[in-house]
């Protein structure tokens, strides 16, 4: 009888560790703000219980799996948001503003900083460049669709073309940068800092560059429903706002 006692018990423990382990909420972000949330998440999963699975991506590509309906417990999506809320794939009133971040320019590590301070000091700085690059905006990065929307507020796209070296993400930019293939990188600065061989010179004005929020929701789907919103209220919280501003960004909230 002892041993048939000590088996259930020993089954029951099992039981809740499975239960323990099933505990998983899974996220969607754009890259720009992945150094901030891969920060945040052992300490969250410390606090909670919970165990994280986050996966990144564009942010035109991100927000299109979210409306496709592809099974997360937590997409993180940048503005517009309508699309995302006609989708039915997200939780109506679960909108949760987590943080912002500037598309900025960087030079190589040393390398002279350049005056970015006005509209004409930056288009000063890209026409006298000899190439620059940045994500490529037509694989659905934010940052390059953003930064194409400034070259054409100042009125240089044509001019620009000759010079562009596109690059996959923020990161291939930065590459491209560090190795001397370019001479100006731009991309969110979230991700300049992160990258080695390269500073970050400033962010672009915002009457040329409107700074890119990220916002999360719990979706439809979610098979961890309150896991999500704990996830949520972390990454809003007030020791998220610092880990944003380490990483180049401001909070939300």
């Amino acid at each position: 009888m002892k041993h048939l006692l000590l088996a259930a018990a020993a089954a029951t423990a099992l039981l809740g560790c499975a239960s323990v382990r099933a505990a998983e909420v899974t996220l969607i972000a754009p890259g720009g703000i992945k150094a901030a949330i891969d920060q945040m998440i052992p300490d969250f999963e410390r606090r909670t219980g919970y165990k994280v699975k986050a996966t990144y991506g564009s942010g035109g590509g991100t927000k299109a799996q979210v409306i496709r309906g592809e099974p997360f417990d937590v997409p993180v999506v940048q503005l517009p948001l309508e699309p995302v809320l006609a989708s039915g794939h997200v939780v109506v009133g679960s909108e949760t503003p987590l943080a912002t971040v500037s598309v900025g320019i960087a030079v190589r590590t040393g390398a002279p900083k350049p005056d970015i301070a006005t509209t004409d000091a930056v288009k000063r700085v890209l026409l006298e460049a000899k190439y620059i690059s940045f994500p490529n905006a037509a694989a659905g990065a934010a940052a390059g669709v953003s930064f194409e929307a400034t070259m054409q507020k100042l009125g240089i796209a044509e001019a620009m073309k000759p010079k562009i070296k596109p690059a996959q993400g923020g990161r291939g930019a930065m590459a491209l940068l560090a190795k001397g293939d370019i001479d100006i990188g731009l991309t969110f600065i979230s991700e300049i800092i992160t990258e080695p061989g390269v500073e970050v010179v400033g962010p672009l004005p915002r009457d040329i560059s409107t700074p890119t929020a990220l916002v999360g929701f719990v979706s439809t789907q979610a098979k961890e429903p309150e896991a999500a919103k704990a996830l949520l209220a972390y990454l809003s919280g007030p020791e998220a706002a610092k880990v944003y501003k380490q990483r180049g960004m401001e909070p939300g909230r």
